[in-house]
């Protein structure tokens, strides 16, 4: 008579799921403990890389509002006398003549100081500078008022003031109306500007028209600074002509620099510090880990009597195999689903706290969880081989 072979059952993905969550929900309370680990390592990675994107991502749009086809002109130091140099007084007109040149502005310093009343001493400055500036110098640096109006014909000829927002806040004015002491007069305060990123120097100024600064301030119609915007495909050519249109005679005594260029790189190295903020997630996401592997351990050391019923009742070491893997899996996955979730949620705080855009990488959420399974997959090797190796009588005699 023929002697029928048995074969173990084979356990479907439905089946597999079923055994490998059956340890989970007998366990609840140390399952979502071991869970944290894994959820406090990589909700502080997507955390650290989600901020880091949500600040360059905001310096990028700022380039985009302001631009990056400015350049600015200032005079430097004489080669020969090694003396401060002047900029011609026709300077400005000279490079508006340049082709590709759309506007040009210009600010001039007047060595007067700025105060809020005559009863504090001159030398008190609080760091704010008084310069004079042209009507068309509010439109090349692409700024706006946060109050009040701008310079123009009219009360360019005044003593009216335009405050830099840094300057106002110095100062104590929030309000256009209120006056400020200017050399020995009051000023008007007709404005205050918003923050200027590609003009820091605007930001701690007191800004007097052209015309005021001469007539009033004994500003000898200079100009200490030239901003030109000019056509994204021309910045390069009008770089190369401006130093030598500004100054025919002495073009070597003029600086061209480019405001951009510091937004540029502060954004291409943005996140540079976060590497250690990433390694501390690593580190946390490796403890996590552990705590899984001792979990998965002491499951396994706990269920020696379901073991061996099991192993019995006819399953293979392959099954054991694939049940404490897999619950070592859900366990893992279960941690990086809540540290992602985690993560996104700080990472939009801070964006909305900080009025920054709300920027979680694809690349750090799939990452981090990819990380998770593999990290689970390592955790729960050891202690399912263990399980699969125990002997079925043995097992169920300790049971």
């Amino acid at each position: 008579m023929a002697r029928t072979q048995l074969r173990a059952a084979r356990l479907g993905p439905r089946d597999v799921l079923h055994v490998g969550s059956s340890g989970l929900r007998s366990r609840p309370v140390r399952i979502v403990l071991s869970a944290l680990g894994i959820a406090i390592g990589i909700a502080t990675m997507i955390a650290v890389v989600g901020i880091s994107a949500s600040s360059q991502a905001q310096l990028l749009r700022q380039l985009d509002e302001l631009g990056t086809n400015m350049l600015v002109a200032k005079p430097g130091e004489s080669m020969f006398t090694g003396q401060d140099v002047k900029l011609p007084k026709e300077s400005p007109g000279m490079v508006g003549r340049i082709d590709g040149v759309e506007q040009v502005g210009a600010t001039g310093d007047v060595a007067r100081s700025v105060r809020r009343s005559e009863k504090i001493p001159p030398e008190e400055t609080a760091g704010i500078s008084v310069k004079a500036a042209d009507q068309d110098l509010l439109k090349v640096l692409r700024g706006r008022l946060a109050r009040g109006t701008w310079l123009n014909a009219a009360n360019g000829r005044y003593p009216s003031v335009v405050l830099g927002h840094v300057a106002a806040d110095r100062l104590g004015i929030t309000e256009p109306g209120r006056r400020v002491w200017l050399d020995d007069r009051y000023f008007t305060v007709i404005g205050i500007l918003a923050p200027l990123p590609l003009a820091p120097e605007i930001e701690r100024s007191a800004l007097v028209g052209w015309s005021a600064a001469e007539q009033l301030l004994g500003f000898d119609g200079h100009p200490t600074s030239l901003y030109e915007r000019s056509t994204d495909a021309s910045v390069q050519r009008v770089r190369s002509l401006l130093a030598a249109t500004v100054d025919p005679r002495n073009p070597q005594n003029v600086s061209v620099s480019d405001p951009s260029s510091a937004l540029r790189a502060k954004a291409a190295t943005e996140g540079a510090f976060s590497t250690l903020l990433l390694g501390l997630g690593g580190i946390a996401l490796l403890v996590g880990g552990v705590g899984v592997a001792n979990t998965m351990i002491i499951s396994v050391l706990e269920r020696r009597h379901e073991i061996g019923l099991r192993r019995s009742l006819g399953a293979t070491r392959g099954q054991i195999r694939i049940q404490f893997v897999t619950e070592s899996l859900m366990l893992s996955g279960l941690g990086g689903l809540a540290g992602a979730a985690l993560g996104a949620a700080a990472t939009g705080v801070y964006a909305t706290s900080g009025g920054l855009p709300w920027v979680v990488p694809l690349w750090a959420v799939t990452g981090g969880f990819a990380a998770t399974l593999a990290i689970g997959t390592v955790a729960g090797l050891y202690p399912a081989v263990r399980a699969s190796r125990l002997s079925p009588t043995l097992a169920l005699q300790a049971g």
